[in-house]
């Protein structure tokens, strides 16, 4: 059995972890809501830029079709995208999103080659030996558009020159505080026809139906708008999964709290039921030798 000084000192020990646990949590907290307030705040931009992209290809007569609106006619190579984070203390949220990227593409008839952002995901995935075409870690805990639009130009040259064919990204879709979902989605090539038009107001009248003149013109607002759709895709995901991590982190952190101070609890408790033993012996022997010697 412990001595009591061992016993203070794991006490102590558990108690600063709890500490330190408890502040992870508010720093995720806070966190997890200004990345939540980031991924809200691209929506609307990302919603209007999809309609805009179907309409101009749904425009009648149109004679131009970016290459990445196109399909090809025979998949020989598949991309994708895994994002993760740079640190851990997350729970499984690095795992989950590996696990599922792997498990999904696992199966797949053409060879699979991955880009990899953070530095967790790149150590996980440096196990499983596969093909990494390239990674990056290390992006801002407030990421710009303009600090992930290397990824967007590395998946359109990919695209473009032939050494792939399409392009997934697997990433972890915030849901609310307690859920997070894996999740993943094909980016290139951009798929706009089919389904249901999305309405295109003109002061409040008009449809995507409509035929409007665009300036300067289709084509150069397709070579424009396409390629940065596609790294507006990866900058939104990149949000979603910065949400995702920090509210795996501050649950996870939560959950470490509240183990570490029922932990310390016990270890009081133990403490306490040790030193009454020793407090009763001690009196057990005084009251022995009393007797022995008035005996």
């Amino acid at each position: 059995m412990a001595s009591g000084r061992e016993m203070r000192l794991r006490i102590r020990s558990v108690g600063n972890i709890a500490q330190v646990t408890r502040a992870l949590q508010a720093v995720s907290a806070s966190r997890v809501r200004r990345a939540q307030q980031a991924a809200l705040a691209t929506r609307p931009y990302a919603t209007q830029a999809w309609a805009v992209l179907r309409h101009l290809s749904s425009q009648p007569g149109r004679n131009s079709v970016h290459p990445l609106l196109m399909d090809r006619e025979q998949v020989r190579h598949q991309l994708v995208v895994v994002l993760t984070g740079d640190r851990g203390l997350a729970g499984a949220y690095n795992m989950n999103v590996v696990r599922y990227a792997i498990d999904n593409f696992r199966e797949s008839p053409v060879p699979v080659s991955y880009v990899i952002v953070g530095r967790k995901g790149r150590d996980l995935v440096t196990r499983l030996r596969v093909d990494i075409r390239a990674e990056f870690n290390s992006l801002p805990a407030e990421p710009r558009f303009s600090d992930v639009s290397a990824i967007g130009r590395l998946l359109v040259d990919e695209y473009l020159q032939g050494r792939t064919d399409q392009v997934h990204v697997v990433y972890t879709n915030f849901v609310n505080l307690l859920r997070q979902v894996p999740t993943a989605k094909k980016l290139l090539p951009l798929e706009v026809g089919g389904g249901e038009r999305i309405d295109v107001q003109a002061a409040g009248r008009g449809t995507a139906a409509a035929s409007y003149i665009y300036e300067p013109g289709e084509a150069e607002l397709i070579e424009e708008i396409v390629p940065r759709f596609t790294a507006l895709q990866i900058y939104q995901a990149i949000l979603e999964s910065l949400a995702s991590e920090h509210a795996a982190r501050m649950v996870a952190m939560q959950n470490a709290t509240e183990n570490a101070n029922a932990l310390r609890d016990t270890l009081r408790l133990e403490y306490n039921k040790a030193r009454q033993q020793a407090i009763t012996s001690d009196i057990l022997d005084i009251v022995g030798g009393a007797e022995a010697l008035g005996g």
